[in-house]
């Protein structure tokens, strides 16, 4: 039972662990005052309430925490009358690894704090009631409810409700919430140096330039609210990090381990790519359909690992495609990625040490696959942008519409390329409050860098839509500078089409994959 996650409130009452989980979770909502025990009003309805248990654990999997969490069945309420607005901003991946490469640059320490009980803290403007805990009823007031006063887990404005008491909070110590990214937020202090957030939910991770402030900083978190101090950061969203002397290595092996344990490919053979070149997938009308809940798991479990695996995004987006009604050959394909996974378990992104003390700047690759969608022929597009050493940003994805040529299909990539640039840039200038040169763009197709150079509407190109000039403006402003470089340098080649294991291999160099085993690294390795 102790090692185990109950199914149901009457499981977890006999366990004393569970016991006292449910307990301190009542204890932290009747301290933040979230809830008062009313009668119910008139033409009033309570909204239901369950517990949800959960294990938590460390990077070697090692129990830390019996966690119980009082849930409000949200999905019982109804909008204009027990909320309104229910949006939070949260961090994006491609921010964290943004700030984790500076704090390798400057050798910054990183730091995590959890809020306790969160969104107990987040005042609630609506008028909502809640049943009463299931096996904690007060006595003798059985058909008496809650009345809310600060939001509840599983409330659709709970989110938001915290993230508004949070953004408060910060603004009133004098923190400034970048307006690139709203999950980020800076201090700086010219005698004392700088500090920076982002915010994901309930979780703070936190680098700086001086660790007494920080220190500082985190003392008056913890007055404000109820806080749990992790320390250096180790283990976030199911990414690990580590630091030694080569660098921060930002990794998901035991993520990796998990989803080949879950879909029983943990003892499959190796593959030496996450895709057959040259293949092509399609509808494929006369195969065998497979199970489409089967199949959306494995290509959920995947996406998440593209979070650290560049060269796993263009197989994977490939046969996210295919969600609808999957058939064996996607399945087949599906699951030469996950033995693919299986040999490379141990990759991740690197962010060197060398360089530290270095002017880095942002550098992006683009490229694009000319009609290689058999079915509408449209192209897909892929890009990549390092910051120093290491990738901070990829995607791979089809194009909007169908090109007509390579130039075509090259400048439609560069142009989504552009926006993913200035948003970078503007984020780079915001965080480190230096002004960011203009962003290098790399290019293997001439003709398309003479089309954003050269403003002349012909007839090749005068059907292209205006939006994607928007490679041209940023051009001519000075914001983006367009580069030839080859073909067989063209790192985001990766992400257009399924390339052999030897490009693979001379691109793993330019995208600071680490191939050796964890076990050296983490012999080698102070934890960050």
């Amino acid at each position: 039972m102790a090692e185990s996650e109950p199914i149901d409130v009457h499981s977890a009452l006999q366990s004393e662990k569970w016991r006292g989980a449910m307990k301190e979770e009542l204890d932290s909502i009747e301290s933040n005052q979230t809830w008062e025990l009313v009668d119910l009003p008139q033409r009033k309805k309570a909204i239901d309430v369950k517990w949800v248990y959960k294990l938590k654990v460390n990077s070697k999997g090692e129990i830390t925490r019996y966690k119980a969490r009082l849930v409000a069945k949200g999905f019982l309420q109804k909008e204009g009358i027990d909320y309104d607005e229910v949006f939070a901003p949260v961090t994006r991946m491609e921010t964290i690894r943004l700030v984790t490469a500076l704090a390798n640059l400057n050798d910054w320490p990183m730091y995590q704090m959890d809020v306790k009980s969160a969104f107990l803290n987040g005042p609630i403007e609506e008028e909502v009631y809640v049943a009463q805990p299931p096996g904690y009823e007060v006595k003798g007031q059985e058909l008496k409810v809650y009345k809310l006063k600060k939001a509840l887990y599983g409330l659709k404005q709970a989110p938001r409700a915290w993230n508004k008491r949070i953004d408060k909070f910060l603004s009133e110590i004098g923190f400034k919430k970048c307006v690139t990214e709203h999950g980020v937020y800076v201090k700086k202090d010219a005698a004392k140096g700088v500090i920076i957030i982002y915010l994901y939910v309930d979780d703070l991770l936190i680098t700086g330039s001086n660790d007494s402030y920080i220190s500082e900083f985190k003392g008056d978190l913890k007055e404000e609210f109820e806080m749990t101090d992790l320390g250096l950061m180790t283990y976030f969203l199911g990414i690990e990090f580590l630091r030694n002397e080569q660098g921060i290595l930002m990794h998901q092996t035991r993520y990796a381990s998990e989803i080949l344990k879950k879909f029983e490919m943990d003892k499959c053979n190796v593959a030496l790519s996450p895709a057959e070149p040259r293949s092509q997938l399609t509808k494929c009308a006369e195969e065998d359909d497979v199970d489409p809940t089967f199949y959306r798991k494995m290509i959920g479990s995947l996406r998440y690992l593209c979070n650290t695996r560049p060269d796993l995004a263009y197989s994977v987006g490939i046969a996210s495609r295919f969600m609808e009604r999957p058939k064996s050959s996607h399945l087949i394909a599906v699951k030469r990625i996950l033995r693919y996974v299986k040999g490379t378990i141990n990759f991740g992104i690197m962010f060197p040490a060398s360089d530290r003390g270095k002017e880095c700047k942002l550098i992006g690759y683009t490229d694009s696959n000319w009609c290689g969608d058999h079915e509408d022929r449209k192209s897909t597009a892929g890009y990549m942008f390092f910051y120093g050493g290491s990738p901070i940003s990829w995607c791979s994805k089809k194009e909007p519409v169908v090109a007509l040529s390579s130039c075509e299909a090259e400048y439609i990539a560069a142009s989504l390329s552009t926006c993913q640039a200035i948003w970078l840039k503007n984020l780079i200038e915001e965080i480190s409050q230096d002004r960011c040169e203009t962003v290098t763009l790399k290019i293997d197709n001439v003709s398309a860098i003479n089309l954003a150079k050269n403003p002349i509407a012909h007839g090749r190109s005068k059907h292209i839509e205006l939006r994607f000039h928007y490679l041209r403006e940023q051009v001519s402003n000075g914001n983006l500078a367009l580069m030839h470089c080859r073909s067989d340098e063209q790192v985001a080649d990766l992400l257009t089409k399924a390339v052999t294991t030897q490009i693979e291999k001379s691109l793993d160099v330019c995208l600071s994959i680490v191939v050796k085993s964890l076990a050296k690294c983490l012999s080698n390795c102070n934890l960050v």
